[in-house]
């Protein structure tokens, strides 16, 4: 059976931590079993790490007619990092423990970056209020994740925010981050191949391949959204025409609800009528004008989701449309990455995910090339409001702790007793 390219971290204490946090729980001979590495060597790592307190002895496991096994597991409680998204509408802060679980969570309404200095200063005081509120020492502070869809435009806020927390800063995109937060906090397969579909007031995803997240040499790696599908389209914001966002994301799906004066009226809409796709990210338009139209998307949006959950028809038609062409997108996202699983998560499918989680099973249950070797499990993360915020937060703990680089992979079953897996 041929397994993913394998997957090594930057030391071997990197990869036995990255062990142990995937397995959740896992001896010393299951981490020589899953490794390939030595028993000396894994009692000297093990060692290290249990001194550093990042890993906990914590229990046996049963025994098997000999001596039972002394059980590792990950010190959730050893390491903290915070995370942040700043997104158009909203920034959503999470203080996570080392596993990914979330300890505080801050949001407030999004605020534009035309006046750095008093946003970097409003953010500080809150990261600290975020710290404070557990009571955490500084110094278990690994760091500070920050997170948007542009995060090229972040490099000057990023470095003025590490002088003002005292905390590294690093920089990713959202819907990376969100696979990101997946993947560590244990949701996916060690090795899967996945993607996180992110909807936010716009569309992306995060990729990641036989457990290695894939960002491509720009980080646009899983623009899903500027998929085409449909050459004679709407023009999108981004210069072509029918991309999936143009077509179906959320401020397409407002405007058209806008135009609907009876769903308007219904739904209580609050934005104006300007045309969503005009307004969503343009590149043409000046960059606070796009945050500015950005608010109101989102509220309205989630208007739309509330009326289509109480049963107006016009609000779940428009919703079903946006599903199907998401599922279309999804689908071919799917074939040409080979995915074992897709992730519905952001701010959007947190609050509709009901209406497009069954449209996307269905399309790639019917149509999914790979059907007949694998299905592909399409599922709503239980975090899909703050995904991009806890995975800002799991960038830090990775980065940190278990850097990777290409090597061993990384076995999805790891029982104690299992043999040793190797890719040649």
């Amino acid at each position: 059976m041929s397994r993913p390219a394998r997957v090594t971290h930057a030391s071997t204490r990197a990869a036995v931590l990255d062990l142990i946090r995937a397995a959740g729980m896992i001896s010393r001979v299951g981490l020589v079993n899953a490794s390939g590495l030595t028993g000396g060597t894994i009692s000297t790592v093990v060692r290290g790490l249990i001194d550093e307190g990042l890993v906990a002895e914590t229990g046996h496991a049963e025994s098997t007619g000999g001596k039972r096994r002394v059980m590792l597991q990950l010190n959730h409680f050893a390491r903290y990092a915070v995370g942040v998204h700043l997104d158009d509408a909203r920034i959503t802060y999470v203080l996570t423990n080392l596993g990914g679980a979330v300890v505080a969570r801050i949001s407030r309404a999004g605020r534009g970056l035309d006046d750095q200095t008093a946003v970097v200063a409003l953010m500080a005081g809150e990261v600290d209020a975020l710290i404070d509120s557990v009571g955490v020492e500084r110094d278990r502070i690994l760091g500070l994740g920050l997170v948007s869809a542009r995060p090229s435009m972040l490099q000057e806020f990023g470095q003025a925010l590490e002088r003002a927390t005292g905390l590294p800063v690093v920089l990713d995109n959202d819907a990376t981050a969100a696979a990101i937060g997946e993947h560590w906090s244990g949701g996916v397969g060690a090795s899967a191949t996945f993607a996180a579909l992110y909807m936010g007031t716009g569309l992306g995803a995060g990729v990641v391949l036989g457990g290695t997240t894939h960002r491509g040499p720009s980080g646009h790696a899983g623009a899903i959204g500027h998929m085409c599908l449909d050459v004679d389209g709407p023009e999108c914001w981004c210069g072509a025409r029918g991309c999936l966002e143009a077509l179906a994301g959320p401020g397409a799906v407002v405007a058209q609800a806008r135009a609907d004066r009876t769903l308007r009226r219904a739904a209580g809409l609050v934005g104006g009528r300007k045309r969503a796709g005009a307004s969503a990210g343009a590149g043409s338009a000046p960059i606070a004008a796009v945050r500015r139209a950005a608010a109101p998307i989102a509220s309205d949006f989630a208007a739309i989701s509330r009326a289509a959950r109480h049963g107006n028809p016009r609000a779940l038609a428009l919703l079903e449309r946006s599903a199907r062409y998401t599922a279309v997108a999804a689908r071919s996202l799917a074939g040409v990455l080979d995915l074992e699983v897709l992730v519905l998560t952001g701010p959007s499918f947190a609050i509709a995910g009901s209406v497009y989680l069954p449209v996307l099973r269905a399309e790639l249950d019917a149509a999914f090339i790979a059907r007949d070797a694998h299905p592909v499990s399409v599922r709503l993360s239980p975090s899909a409001a703050s995904a991009p915020a806890i995975g800002a937060a799991a960038i830090v703990l990775q980065s940190e702790l278990v850097p990777r680089q290409k090597g061993l992979h990384l076995p999805d079953d790891l029982a104690a007793d299992e043999p040793p897996v190797f890719v040649r």
